[in-house]
């Protein structure tokens, strides 16, 4: 079955006039250094966990209220909150921990660090913080890393929360991708899910982000909602395809145990569709979005040439990020970390990391397992696929032939795919072939990936068969 994802999902007040933020100068020179390392790094996998971060995540957590398939950290304000909320303490205060955490967080001796090339306010929703916090939060950024001229910088907004003035404040100080969590485009499903907007919202919405001019933008969906009908899926895919975002995630509801939705339903029994109609809107969205000129290029990520989520990326390479604020996780020298959960420990992480109680060291010894196994799950998430010379050069060309060995089946069921170093999809009878003679198999055998959508569908067993030849 699919492999979920919930990761990465109006005008009561205007922003007055007289609140202007100036544009952060953006550091283009910073990425001269760390030259030898990318060198080092670009030849192995395994050497990846070397390179210092070029992305950061901050978490905003604030939301109005709690959907019902909700379980991150979040701080929920009230369903009376303003989109301006310029006087809420809870606001200010986080967003000043969190940059007490920036400006805490410790380099390693060598100095050599590229600045930031993405950053990704994910909450909750970061549209509801005003802009002169979302400001100190990327001052703060620029002043620790620098910030590369040009980067990505991407926040999450819902319906409801920003008009015409927010968008333009943001854009001016460098914002310029947004993530628009729409989920539903029918009124009775945005209210079974506990949204706290509505229909009319999201028009408008669509509408503030097209007229402020926002070029690179994300339309966020839930398929497999309760009582959700095919025909429902459908006009939600037309009406998507329709607003023309150049970007489109698609997110299959995973029902957590400690949600409202976790309370109320069972997956797989009824109002929530059975896996077998999952599997069915998984397809009906793969089929219009790649009719609409939409790129599948991640199990939950189609976009129009050009917009690949660069943030994103850095994940599905498996390289190296910051997170910054409750309940995010990093990834550096090869260790995954993650803040507490609550806002009280968070609090006292960072006391504990002013006060240099909080250590994290680049690990020297990462274990090739491990990596393996994140690299075959992350790389099978994408329509790029796993890079078989990099890997082999990295893991042993044993391990290459015992993937390609177990994979053999659904090579010729459809499901994998093989393909060349001319990019070329390599047919079965040739692929069985490649399996007996070693030199041929590594000159021609570039990558392998998922059939799109049945492969995609089938993501977590193959990606299980995989993890059971690295540790047998």
């Amino acid at each position: 079955m699919l492999l979920k994802s919930t990761f990465p999902p109006q005008f009561l007040a205007a922003i007055p006039t007289k609140t202007k933020f100036r544009r952060l100068r953006f550091n283009s020179s910073l990425t001269q250094e760390c030259s030898e390392t990318v060198r080092q790094a670009a030849s192995s996998p395994l050497l990846l966990h070397k390179l210092p971060p070029t992305s950061a995540y901050v978490h905003l957590p604030f939301c109005r209220k709690r959907c019902h398939y909700c379980d991150f950290p979040i701080i929920a304000l009230g369903s009376s909150s303003t989109m301006t909320n310029d006087d809420d303490p809870r606001m200010s205060t986080y967003v000043e921990t969190v940059c007490r955490e920036i400006k805490s967080t410790k380099l390693d001796a060598s100095n050599n660090h590229p600045c930031l090339e993405t950053i990704f306010f994910g909450g909750g929703t970061p549209s509801l913080v005003p802009p002169r916090l979302v400001f100190s939060v990327l001052e703060a950024l620029s002043s620790k890393f620098g910030v590369c001229s040009g980067a990505e910088i991407s926040i999450e907004m819902d319906p409801g929360t920003f008009d015409e003035a927010k968008m333009k404040e943001l854009m001016d100080l460098g914002v310029n991708r947004v993530s628009l969590g729409v989920q539903a485009f029918q009124e009775e499903l945005l209210k079974a899910c506990g949204r706290a907007h509505g229909l009319n919202e999201v028009y408008e919405a669509v509408e503030i982000i097209k007229s402020c001019g926002v070029e690179n933008w994300s339309l966020d969906l839930i398929s497999s909602l309760p009582h959700q009908t095919p025909d429902m899926w459908k006009e939600s895919l037309r009406l998507t395809v329709q607003a023309l975002p150049t970007h489109v995630s698609v997110y299959d509801l995973q029902v957590e145990k400690d949600t409202k939705f976790g309370m109320l339903y069972t997956p797989g029994e009824f109002p929530l569709p059975s896996e077998n109609q999952s599997a069915e809107y998984y397809k009906m969205a793969s089929r219009m979005l790649k009719d609409a000129g939409y790129d599948h290029y991640e199990i939950s990520s189609y976009c129009k040439s050009g917009y690949r989520c660069k943030h994103n990326s850095i994940y599905w390479k498996n390289k190296s990020f910051y997170g910054f604020g409750l309940g995010s996780a990093s990834h550096i020298g090869g260790i995954r970390f993650s803040r507490p959960r609550s806002l009280k420990e968070y609090t006292f992480y960072v006391q504990n990391l002013e006060n240099g109680l909080v250590t994290c060291s680049v690990n020297d010894k990462v274990d090739a397992k491990e990596t393996a196994m994140d690299i075959i799950m992350l790389s099978l998430r994408t329509s790029d696929g796993l890079n078989l010379k990099s890997f082999r050069d990295a893991f042993g060309g044993s391990l290459v032939l015992s993937i390609c060995e177990v994979y053999k089946r659904y090579v010729e069921s459809g499901h994998v795919i093989c393909v060349d170093n001319r990019g070329r999809d390599i047919p079965f009878h040739e692929f069985n072939s490649l399996l007996t003679n070693d030199q041929r198999r590594n000159e021609e055998l570039a990558s392998i990936r998922l059939s799109d959508p049945e492969g995609f569908l089938l993501s977590s067993e193959l990606i299980s068969l995989a993890f059971g030849v690295v540790t047998p």
